[in-house]
């Protein structure tokens, strides 16, 4: 099984309408080969009866689930979980299960695989503040292990906002001041603290993993090499397993195209599903 998490990036729409990246970004998802894809900042894409998604979706020969709308902001912001129907059966699919609890929503849903079934989750956690994001991540750990009704083994897609385990602390004096308080720690006098990785630490101490410390190879960073306000390189995009989800490769495609086409690189994870823990 192969599942792929993208930030697209303002939905790959740029000023004036300019759509060049979003027709760029199909041909790259069609390389990468998902057969469960995630994909964040779906700006617009509800326009035309989600044209667009259909678009993606007919071109990679894989089906859309409902997609969930950002609760806060004017609506235009969405995220979407697709998959292949030759290699994935759905289960049982809920949109936006947080309730409004999250800023850009929650995807849940329980997939099966030659009769192993598992839970995926697909979200965008707030990139405002960790607080935020703390508590978003909380609503994530009961799927981080055994919990009544619901599968032992789940797949958590999407763009946390949170450095990984494994990022060194960033240069903050190449961050603009009014942008540290999206990713630092924040004390009770309003001074700044190192980065606060405390939502992605709630899941990992909850039972997530990160395929990370189960392969040899380390993956790029997914982010800093476009906009201001993420300078620095930093793996802010993720893909946590549990159960028996076995991974066997985890990669950032970091590539000349998938940098011209978002500010996020795309993150892939090669697993196999059923077999020993």
């Amino acid at each position: 099984m192969r599942f792929v998490s993208w930030n697209l990036g303002n939905g790959g729409i740029d000023a004036g309408g300019d759509e060049s990246r979003r027709k760029n970004q199909i041909g790259i998802a069609a390389e990468l080969g998902a057969d469960v894809l995630a994909l964040q900042e779906l700006t617009n894409w509800d326009e035309g009866d989600w044209w667009r998604l259909w678009e993606l979706a007919d071109s990679l020969g894989m089906v859309p689930l409902p997609p969930v709308t950002s609760r806060i902001g004017d609506g235009r912001n969405h995220l979407a979980l697709l998959f292949r129907p030759e290699t994935v059966r759905v289960v049982r699919y809920r949109p936006d299960v947080g309730q409004g609890a999250f800023h850009h929503g929650l995807a849940r849903a329980r997939l099966a695989v030659e009769g192993q079934e598992f839970a995926v989750l697909a979200t965008h956690l707030a990139y405002s503040d960790g607080d935020t994001r703390l508590r978003e991540a909380r609503w994530l750990t009961d799927n981080a292990g055994p919990f009544p009704g619901r599968p032992d083994s789940a797949v958590l897609m999407g763009d946390l906002n949170t450095l990984a385990e494994q990022d060194p602390e960033p240069d903050w004096t190449l961050v603009p001041r009014n942008l540290h308080a999206r990713y630092r720690l924040v004390h009770a006098d309003g001074s700044f603290g190192p980065a606060d990785r405390r939502a992605l630490r709630v899941l990992l101490n909850a039972g997530w993993t990160d395929p990370q410390t189960q392969v040899d190879r380390s993956r790029a960073a997914t982010v800093g090499y476009w906009y201001a306000n993420e300078p620095v390189p930093l793996r802010l995009d993720h893909i946590l397993t549990t159960g028996r989800i076995r991974p066997l490769s985890y990669t950032t495609c970091d590539t000349p195209d998938t940098r011209a086409a978002s500010d996020h690189l795309p993150v892939a994870l090669t697993a196999a599903i059923g077999g020993n823990e």
